[in-house]
């Protein structure tokens, strides 16, 4: 499968810098489905344009899911159509792009420059129609030539098939987002699980523009397979009109973002896992998770019957309601049911709910709050519900320099509002414990790195009085 992207203003050869990818060299990437060959077939300070050529092994990918085979896996389209494998190829090659960053000129992805993109073959089951419905709301003009079903039989009419070329002054990471959401949309098909994290995908590049497209919940619909519970969760996060200092302002999937981040370390397992050990080695039977969101916490802590009761606590509504369809509570047994809980309140405000519980966990939640309010949330935990164990988690900022999609200075999620080194967090451990009256340990979660340390940073607070009186 072939794509094009050409630029005519001038000095055009400015496009190899915003694709970081340089024009006297054919260049190849080796991709887990196939291979992906860049190379720039005109360059010149009036014009310039780059190739994007997808090679996809489909008897290679038949072979590694050692699955029952059938002809369709074999004789089928995916090699010469325009698919997920392509938009996989966009995120991965062009990936900087697609990001908005140029390394070495970094003004170049804030202006919208002419362009023309070339898709030689595209999967399109709703025909030009389709076409012109999906990318006229984003201001393209657009050419798309249909190829017949079997062009030795011309009375069949036309295949599900068009040669597209796509027009408009752009930024190139808005043109790139665009084809990356709307390509497996148009195929209505995806070569890969489509699970919550998809969800996410769908939020990080197309909500600057999607909100207000007219197709939006088509659009949702298909790239998300058709799935109702991430189609409802994609359009509620994409429509929703919230500021983060309003209760059911907050985004469900808070701290999405970072975990999209930390995925090649498997952190966010890890982090669960350091959490509930902790949890277990001070013996609480009676468990609160502060700022549960989507409650991945709470099930493995209602999978482990060690725990008697675990109890949610968010600020978002839609975080709430999220979790409870993700533990099943409706389907639960009355006595797992009497185990679990949800409540909606704020962690900044004092709340008689939260007294009486042998631990309270606080997993990367406190970076999320303005630093002017983490007194109050250092009173409601420490002060008014004061459980004898409080187990907290956040990023450790000096390990963010071993990203390297994370830009200098940029914290890993847009919505935290500070993050701490290890001795800054260790010393606000520390004045806590003394304000309070609790025993402070720290414990590494991840990997180490020699130098920056951990990933993520963990304290475990322990009430004096409650160790005195065990």
């Amino acid at each position: 499968m072939l794509f094009t992207l050409r630029t005519t203003r001038a000095p055009a050869s400015d496009l190899s810098y915003l694709l970081a990818k340089r024009p006297e060299r054919v260049q190849s990437f080796a991709l887990a489905f196939g291979q992906a060959v860049v190379f720039y077939p005109e360059v010149s300070d009036e014009a310039c344009t780059a190739a994007l050529v997808l090679d996809v092994d489909p008897v290679a990918l038949v072979r590694k899911k050692g699955e029952a085979r059938s002809l369709a896996q074999y004789v089928n389209d995916r090699p010469y159509a325009a698919s997920s494998f392509l938009s996989v190829a966009i995120a991965q090659v062009f990936g900087s792009a697609l990001q908005g960053r140029c390394r070495d000129r970094p003004e170049l992805p804030d202006e919208a420059l002419p362009l023309r993109a070339h898709l030689a073959v595209v999967a399109c089951g709703g025909g030009s129609a389709l076409l012109s419905r999906l990318f006229e709301p984003l201001g393209y003009a657009i050419t798309a030539e249909p190829h017949p079903l079997d062009a030795r039989h011309p009375e069949w009419g036309p295949g599900r098939y068009f040669s597209v070329t796509l027009e408009a002054t752009k930024r190139v990471s808005e043109l790139l987002s665009h084809l990356y959401v709307l390509i497996p949309v148009l195929d209505d098909e995806k070569h890969y699980w489509v699970g919550d994290d998809e969800v996410d995908k769908l939020v990080r590049h197309g909500g600057e523009w999607l909100p207000d497209h007219p197709e939006r919940e088509l659009i949702t619909q298909r790239y998300l397979k058709h799935q109702k519970s991430l189609t409802r969760e994609a359009l509620g996060r994409l429509t929703a009109k919230e500021t983060p200092d309003d209760p059911d302002e907050v985004e469900v999937a808070q701290g999405r973002e970072e975990k999209t981040l930390e995925r090649p370390l498997r952190l966010d397992d890890e982090r669960r896992a350091a959490v509930v050990a902790a949890l277990k080695a001070a013996g609480a039977r009676r468990v609160l998770d502060l700022g549960c969101g989507e409650g991945k916490l709470l099930r493995a802590l209602l999978e482990d019957r060690s725990f008697d009761k675990v109890v949610g606590v968010d600020v978002s509504h839609r975080a709430l309601e999220v979790a409870a369809d993700r533990l099943h509570l409706e389907r639960l047994s009355p006595r797992q049911r009497e185990r679990i809980g949800l409540l909606h309140g704020s962690l900044t405000y004092r709340d008689a709910r939260l007294a009486g519980y042998d631990a309270a966990a606080l997993v990367e939640v406190i970076e999320h709050l303005d630093p002017s309010r983490v007194p109050a949330l250092e009173r409601v935990v420490f002060e008014f519900a004061r459980p004898p164990t409080v187990v907290l988690t956040t990023p450790n900022a000096e390990f963010n320099a071993t990203f390297a999609d994370l830009p200098a200075g940029r914290f890993r999620h847009k919505d935290h509002r500070f993050e701490w080194t290890r001795a800054e967090f260790e010393a606000w451990a520390a004045g806590v414990a003394a304000r309070f009256g609790y025993a402070v340990s720290f414990a590494p979660v991840g990997a180490a790195h020699a130098v920056l340390g951990p990933p993520t940073q963990m304290a475990v607070f322990s009430r004096v009085d409650a160790e005195v009186a065990a």
